[in-house]
């Protein structure tokens, strides 16, 4: 293998947007390892550390993401990636301490994302001592710096999701749904490009608390909306690409909720988005095509 062939099979990898097999995924690593044994380069380390934590692998993850700290001590994305294994102790064994070192260290080098997890724990009280005021200042200034953003991979859509808590405890509820549908939109375009299963998890919160606090219309709702609409017994119509697609909520007796998904039964509506397909592609690939959604049955 040569670099010029490494980086190709790495460019090709990424074109996927997560739709890859076992066997592009292996191809990939083997390529990345190459690479980084000619080259050195932390960028190379950073990118395989996060493939490794996307799909879980995450001994591996935090492998290399402390080389590339190693190589490049300011790498903000790196860092951020080892306070979210510590923080959520993804290797086995929760640190805060470690995590609150990480969040700080990336959020001092300008990194929005452990800029809003630096304020998760004072927010939590987790090894540092609770602070609701610096929590809230923290969100409201991240706010303002993102808010006209039109980067997808830009945090907006987890500080909207906090900023709304924050002004639905002031009493403020139209302007928490505003920031709601604001975050979903921008989060829902991010799922197109990068099905990181962390993804689905906000879209998941954010839909619960957005028709918490707003009415549901039945005549005019997407694709994410039908987190809310699958909790229970339900089927809904669809157009995609020109065929009529239907899914449907089944609860167990256990209270459980399955998914059925053109013939194909789901464990929940996340597993659903990120496996099903039409036409070989992900239907969260071109959600924007998905169109007449109607509740049938």
């Amino acid at each position: 293998m040569t670099i010029k062939e490494a980086l190709t099979i790495r460019d090709a990898f990424f074109r996927r947007r997560g739709n890859y097999t076992e066997e592009e995924l292996f191809v990939y690593t083997e390529a990345m390892k190459f690479l980084i044994s000619e080259t050195a380069d932390p960028d190379f380390m950073f990118d395989l550390g996060g493939v490794y934590y996307e799909n879980k692998h995450y001994d591996l993850a935090l492998k290399y993401y402390e080389m590339c700290v190693a190589y490049d001590e300011n790498n903000i994305d790196a860092l951020s990636g080892l306070g979210y294994i510590w923080y959520y102790g993804r290797t086995g064994k929760v640190d805060y301490a470690k995590a609150f070192e990480f969040y700080s260290r990336a959020a001092k080098q300008g990194s929005y994302i452990a800029g809003y997890k630096v304020a998760d724990m004072y927010h939590k009280g987790c090894f540092v001592k609770r602070d609701y005021e610096k929590y809230k200042r923290i969100i409201e200034k991240l706010y303002l710096k993102l808010c006209g953003t039109s980067n997808i991979y830009d945090p907006l859509p987890e500080i909207c999701v906090r900023l709304a808590s924050i002004r639905e405890k002031e009493g403020n509820a139209s302007e928490a749904v505003c920031l709601l549908r604001k975050g979903k939109s921008m989060l829902a375009s991010r799922i197109e490009y990068d099905p990181f299963f962390g993804n689905f998890s906000i879209m998941s919160s954010l839909i619960s608390d957005l028709y918490r606090l707003s009415e549901f219309d039945y005549h005019n709702f997407d694709l994410y909306d039908l987190y809310y609409l699958l909790k229970k017994s339900v089927k809904i119509g669809f157009d995609y690409n020109g065929k009529r697609c239907f899914v449907e909520s089944v609860i167990e007796d256990d209270g459980s909720v399955s998914i059925c998904f053109n013939n194909k039964w789901y464990h929940n509506f996340t597993d659903a988005l990120i496996n099903s397909k039409v036409d070989g592609q992900p239907i969260t690939l071109n959600h924007r095509r998905i169109k007449n959604f109607k509740v049938v049955a």
